[in-house]
């Protein structure tokens, strides 16, 4: 039986677009509201949920992701409460659920013990983004005992060989970062960026989703365009941060959400 990541993508290939994985924070702005954000993408149009693991200091994330890490560790979110928000959105949703972490939580918890409280708890995906491909075979292999795709990353800065090894760790698909630094909006999408796609495909012989910079409707129709998936993250957690714990808040989300979900269709 075909795993929860590999159904989503085939679902949107089938519906002729690319998957749309929109990322928020988890315990950003509460554990609960986290819930009920993760339905409201599903509602919007949500192939896959990438889910952040709050850490203290995340030198991937540009300042609006590492706001909403801090507004999460303020109100007491821990790698233990993230795979309970995974567990609870379990009772009303079978959303593929990729975790979005540096290793650093994991290691502290004991990566065998994460693992396997991990696919308890109804996680699909791992991504480490502090991690390289060829020091990833220790999370791989634990990840892989239990039923848990590890996502490997790599950049437009990746090596030929570093992609190619990326192919040994990836399920259902490989992420690949739209431009060097950190997360965050950006007003336009970097030159190249399909030509490296189809390379990365090549490569890995995986599908491949777009991240890191993307954040409006017209950057996610271009590159759904040739592209597996498409990872909204800052403008999402941007919008939560703006609205806080408010009523109106997982309407306004799905409402934006939306938008960039229609783009992912293919022309």
């Amino acid at each position: 039986m075909k795993g929860r990541l590999e159904q989503a993508f085939a679902h949107a290939r089938k519906k002729k677009r690319a998957a749309f994985i929109p990322y928020i924070t988890a315990g950003d702005p509460t554990a609960g509201r986290t819930v009920v954000l993760a339905r409201a993408l599903e509602r919007a149009g949500a192939d896959i949920l990438e889910l952040g693991v709050p850490f203290t200091d995340p030198i991937a994330d540009g300042p609006t992701n590492q706001r909403a890490a801090e507004r999460a560790l303020a109100h007491g979110t821990t790698l233990p409460s993230v795979l309970g928000i995974v567990r609870e959105l379990r009772f009303s949703s079978t959303i593929p659920v990729v975790l979005f972490s540096y290793f650093n939580p994991v290691h502290a918890y004991g990566l065998a013990r994460f693992a396997v409280d991990a696919a308890a708890a109804g996680v699909d995906g791992v991504l480490f983004t502090d991690v390289p491909v060829d020091e990833a075979d220790a999370a791989w292999e634990a990840l892989k005992r239990v039923g848990i795709e590890l996502v490997p990353l790599v950049a437009p800065t990746s090596t030929r060989e570093r992609v190619k090894a990326a192919r040994k760790l990836a399920g259902s698909f490989v992420y690949f970062v739209a431009r060097t630094g950190v997360t965050g909006t950006r007003a336009s999408l970097e030159e190249g960026l399909e030509d490296q796609v189809r390379m990365v495909r090549k490569l890995t012989r995986r599908r491949v989703a777009v991240g890191f910079g993307v954040s409006t409707p017209e950057q996610v129709s271009r590159i759904s365009q040739f592209a597996d998936g498409v990872v909204v993250g800052s403008a999402l957690v941007q919008r939560i941060g703006e609205l806080g714990d408010i009523a109106e808040l997982p309407g306004e989300v799905e409402a934006l959400a939306r938008n960039l979900a229609l783009a992912t269709r293919r022309r």
